[in-house]
């Protein structure tokens, strides 16, 4: 170790002993009836509790510590662990073995005269958590792991086990139920006969029968988006990289649209066209004698939807992807003799498989997931994310049913994530390097570029459509049915009045619209940090149970909102973790929801980056945290800027992970939307979607000018285009 990294690692030591010993001395170990957020004038730190308290169980808290500081000033790395690990250990030991509702050890409650039951922890817990850990780190550092590199060690730790706590620990919770009958007992053979029923399983409608399983039909509905809307963004990001289109900026708008607007307000629209009574029916009878039908509610009118909402997404990372293609491959096969086309199969497709396996795995779990979209169109046709739904608010209330069939979901989501790293394999997608590319980006060849535009702009017209509809329904009295132009439903939502006190928000919505923007703005930028540095994390780093942990990244992306929601409450309703009812989990629950975008675009972008850039980094003497700050994370600018519009936007549009979460003090957009369409005021729904589309636009605008696109020494594609038109004609 070099004497100036060992300096800044003894100094970080001592910072991390410090803040351990004020997590015991000075923090509120527990948290008031809030949870977390708890006030500071009724909690007490840890040794004050144990000792004036009567929670003794709290003492062996202080013996890692002294540890620790031994270790310190021996420079003992086992010890320095040992002690790390020791803290950790007995810290959940107290949280999860004392407490009054599940897991309880009743030894050890015995033990403690039975008042070992605690109330939630607080904020000197958590430091204390975390302290233990970069003590930990520190020892694994010192024995050489991650190449002594502390700053790996704690990333590590820190994102393993905030994905332990926010992600596994809930999915546990809940799936546990599956196991358990109505008393909480376990019964194996009820769960048998749950996985295995017809309602899941049935094949009939291959027999000619009405209905397939529901694990059959989510199955091929996502296996269909997932293809359609990965073809559907390729083509979008070939006509914004690859030609001349006369309106790019209204291209990437139009493009991005669906993904900034509630998922149900998509099918209310396309019902509103396409539905027994929409425009197009009528238009259709009046003009063609055609008879009106219900073709659209069902698997044709939700491929549409989701389409509508999930093409985008495919179209963001693959444009990303397509930027880092190197144009001096591509030169290099048309200098030998290759046309357009083969150039475009041969050397540009094969370099973007990790994106194209990317938007696929993605667009097939979002559609797994999605629960807007079934609830307004799907009609009969009944997918897994609408069945867990009723399982749970229906009738027969069945906790363990919803249970059984997330789990058929997470088996999908497994597999799907073990083909696609079978189709991409080993091989090498490296296309960025240290050495300068002025080359220029290929145009495609003239078939494939009419063939993109004839899907491109027709797909453009249907979602002006989608959105004139959106946008007019709001200000007109009953769309289809009064027609006449009104601002009741703004004013009734969004009015501002002058009271005997000056000015003040009158309409109905301005709660829940301030609160949604709070949530979003805090979960941000946590989203896109924490999805950035869990993709280097992986496409850079080595370490044990690699596989597992990318898996387990994906997992709360997999599982519908609705189930995230229902374990959040399981998890976080009692103590240790005491969360809900406040803002704090909606934005816990946002964060670890929408991260694996950021990580699968990450994961995309670095592919194309050769290594010897952080080689050469380190080799000038910069840590990897310099390494990550100054050269990695100006390449991953489109991840960036990927994650941060998606984690924004679906922290405004979501509604099935949240609407278990919100309270009467913190409500949501979506909810509130949900809420005014179950009474029939679509009019204030719309113009309430209308308004979220326009502050999403601004914020996805303002994003893309903060973070800005990256430059890697080529010249535009517009210039590429032009100097190549000679050249083009005899391709």
């Amino acid at each position: 170790m070099r004497k100036g990294s060992a300096g800044s690692s003894g100094q970080g030591l001592r910072l991390w002993l410090l803040a351990a010993l004020a997590s015991l001395l000075l923090l509120p170990w527990y948290g008031l009836e809030g949870g977390l957020p708890g006030g500071w004038h009724a909690a007490r730190p840890a040794l004050l509790e144990a000792l004036s308290g009567g929670r003794l169980w709290l003492l062996p808290l202080a013996p890692p510590l002294l540890l620790a500081a031994w270790a310190a000033w021996a420079r003992s790395s086992g010890a320095l662990v040992a002690a790390g690990l020791a803290g950790i250990a007995w810290l959940l030991v107290e949280a999860f073995g004392l407490r009054a509702h599940g897991l309880r050890l009743e030894g050890l409650a015995a033990l403690l005269e039975g008042s070992a039951a605690q109330p939630a922890l607080g904020w000197g817990a958590l430091l204390y958590a975390l302290s233990c850990l970069m003590l930990c780190a520190h020892g694994l550092a010192w024995r050489g792991w991650c190449k002594g590199e502390v700053f790996l060690i704690g990333a590590i730790g820190i994102v393993c086990g905030s994905i332990l706590v926010f992600v596994g620990y809930p999915v546990a919770c809940v799936l546990v139920s599956a196991f358990q009958d109505n008393e909480g007992a376990f019964d194996l053979l009820l769960f048998a006969g749950k996985i295995t029923d017809a309602s899941i399983w049935s094949l009939d409608c291959l027999a000619g029968g009405r209905h397939c399983g529901v694990a059959w039909n989510s199955l091929a509905q996502a296996v269909l988006v997932g293809v359609l809307s990965t073809l559907l963004g390729l083509a979008f990001a070939l006509v914004a990289t690859r030609t001349r289109f006369p309106f790019p900026r209204l291209l990437r708008i139009m493009s991005v649209l669906p993904v900034i607007t509630p998922p149900f307000v998509i099918g209310l629209a396309l019902i509103l066209i396409f539905g027994r009574a929409g425009i197009v029916s009528s238009l259709l009878q009046d003009w063609f004698d055609i008879r009106r039908s219900r073709w659209l509610y069902g698997m044709p009118g939700l491929t549409i939807a989701q389409l509508l909402a999930f093409t985008p997404i495919s179209f963001l990372v693959l444009q990303g992807v397509l930027q880092g293609v190197s144009p001096s491959m591509e030169e290099a096969s048309q200098t030998l003799r290759s046309g357009r086309w083969r150039t475009f199969r041969l050397v540009t497709w094969p370099l973007i498989r990790p994106g194209l396996a990317n938007a696929f795995l993605i667009a097939f779990i979002e559609s797994l997931a999605d629960f807007g979209n079934p609830i307004m169109i799907g009609g009969n046709f009944q997918v897994l994310s609408t069945s867990i739904y009723f399982a749970v608010v229906g009738a027969a209330h069945d906790q363990g049913q919803a249970a059984v069939l997330a789990i058929v979901l997470l088996v999908f989501t497994l597999s799907a994530f073990l083909l696609q790293r079978f189709w991409i394999g080993r091989r090498s997608y490296v296309t960025v390097s240290g050495k300068g590319d002025a080359g220029l980006p290929l145009p495609l060849a003239p078939w494939l570029h009419r063939a993109c535009l004839a899907i491109v702009l027709p797909w453009l017209a249907l979602t002006a459509a989608v959105y004139g509809i959106i946008l007019v329904g709001g200000f007109v009295k009953a769309i289809g049915q009064d027609n006449s132009l009104t601002l009741d439903h703004f004013l009734t939502a969004f009015a501002i009045e002058q009271g005997p006190h000056g000015w003040f928000l009158a309409g109905s919505a301005w709660n829940s619209l301030t609160t949604t923007l709070m949530v979003a703005v805090l979960a941000m930028p946590l989203t896109a940090a924490l999805g950035i540095l869990t993709g280097y994390l992986l496409n850079r780093q080595s370490f044990a149970g690699r596989a597992t942990f990318e898996f387990l990244t994906m997992m709360s992306f997999a599982i519908p909102g609705t189930v995230i929601g229902i374990s959040y409450i399981l998890a976080f309703n009692v103590p240790p973790l005491e969360l809900t009812g406040t803002a704090l989990i909606m934005v816990i629950a946002f964060v670890f929801r929408n991260m694996p975008v950021g990580i699968r675009a990450s994961i995309a972008n670095l592919s194309q980056v050769d290594r010897s850039l952080d080689e050469a980094s380190l080799t000038l003497g910069a840590r990897s945290a310099a390494t990550l700050r100054r050269v990695i994370l100006p390449i991953l600018r489109p991840a960036i800027a990927t994650s941060m519009v998606y984690a924004f936007v679906r922290a405004i549009t979501s509604v099935s992970a949240v609407i278990f979460l919100v309270s009467g003090e913190y409500n949501l957009a979506t909810v509130y939307i949900v809420g005014r369409a179950e009474f029939g005021e679509f009019g204030i729904a719309i113009v309430y979607s209308a308004v979220l589309i326009v502050i999403m636009v601004a914020a996805l605008l303002s994003i893309q000018a903060l973070v800005g696109e990256r430059r890697i020494g080529r010249r535009k594609a517009t210039e590429a285009a032009g100097s190549r038109r000679p050249a083009a004609a005899g391709a």
